[in-house]
């Protein structure tokens, strides 16, 4: 269970080793066992007692920004203790093994986007299945254009990486564009800030994910801020955004699950003077309570049934054994 404070005003405490939620409604407690990670926006709060009976319990906590993006987290000092790890972290970063890992994950983004356009029948929309075809097609070429690159090291080939990656995601998003109801198709994918409702929910979704990865990567013991493949942000966990591109797919498939149930109105939303768009709190429930129904559902994935969110998890896990078993070759 995860819980979400994202109301002005919401104040997280504890009282008798259990939390206490009090908002405008009143008060609700809160067993810390039940609870995997907090969430607190802008304006709701959280005193030292509760944060620290969230360290000893191994509950993540972290503030987000408006987009639902992490901007700080608190977690126990048990998470990531193996400093090897990290140490071969960095020598896997410039390594030709590095090359062939982002590479895969690459592959495996686009395979997912391939599935994502095949996933939904449009067999009786002649037209729409023709235009689907010629994404896919592109979306192939893409692909096996990325596989065939050979480099030493990442930065040889990361320009050409971005504008293959890049040019396959425009053409999986017109993909999209064409699956969706009428009422919240878009010109173009669109972020910091959202152009329309469509593009608010994704942005939000990705960074409600975005949590979700990087504290699997530090449970894990391994540094976020040592990226591979993004590298040049500086004071940003760019590893997060290297690992968050395999999982993707999963807020794409929510999001688009939500437009054609007509889930989302104008009351989950608002609109700027500036014309940019931005969920609202009632469209933030449903699409968190949306994404956490998602991850939590078991699905068979390298013949193991699990849920999404224990998938993630062993992924980072043997992306830790990766590098612990990773040696410089000039050792």
């Amino acid at each position: 269970m995860e819980l979400i404070l994202n109301t002005f005003g919401t104040y997280l405490t504890k009282d008798n080793d259990t939390f206490v939620v009090i908002h405008k409604d009143g008060k609700q407690r809160i067993d810390p066992q039940k609870l995997k990670s907090i969430s607190i926006s802008k304006g709701a709060q959280i005193s030292s007692d509760a944060a620290l009976l969230a360290i000893e319990m191994e509950i993540d906590v972290f503030f987000v920004d408006r987009s639902g993006k992490p901007m700080g987290r608190i977690w126990s000092n048990r998470f990531g203790s193996i400093s090897t790890i990290r140490r071969r972290q960095l020598d896997f970063v410039f390594s030709e093994e590095a090359v062939e890992w982002i590479k895969q994950v690459l592959e495996d983004k686009i395979d997912n986007q391939i599935g994502i356009l095949y996933s939904f029948d449009v067999d009786n929309q002649p037209v729409v299945s023709r235009k689907l075809q010629s994404y896919t097609n592109r979306l192939s070429d893409y692909k096996q254009k990325i596989m065939s690159l050979e480099a030493m090291v990442i930065s040889d080939i990361s320009a050409t990486l971005r504008g293959w990656e890049g040019a396959a995601s425009r053409n999986y998003f017109m993909g999209i564009n064409l699956l969706i109801p009428e009422a919240y198709q878009f010109e173009k994918r669109s972020q910091h800030p959202a152009m329309d409702a469509f593009n608010a929910l994704l942005n939000y979704g990705y960074g409600v994910l975005y949590g979700k990865v990087e504290g699997a990567l530090i449970k894990a013991g391994i540094d976020p801020y040592i990226g591979v493949f993004h590298r040049d942000n500086y004071a940003r966990p760019v590893l997060v955004f290297d690992v968050i591109e395999r999982y993707r797919v999963w807020v794409d498939y929510v999001v688009i699950s939500l437009a054609m149930q007509g889930a989302i109105d104008e009351s989950c939303y608002s609109q700027k003077a500036d014309g940019s768009v931005w969920l609202e709190g009632l469209g933030k429930r449903i699409l968190i309570q949306a994404i956490n129904d998602y991850l939590e559902e078991l699905i068979l994935l390298n013949g193991i049934q699990r849920s999404r969110t224990t998938h993630m998890n062993l992924y980072a896990q043997s992306l830790a054994q990766k590098f612990m078993n990773y040696k410089n070759k000039e050792q």
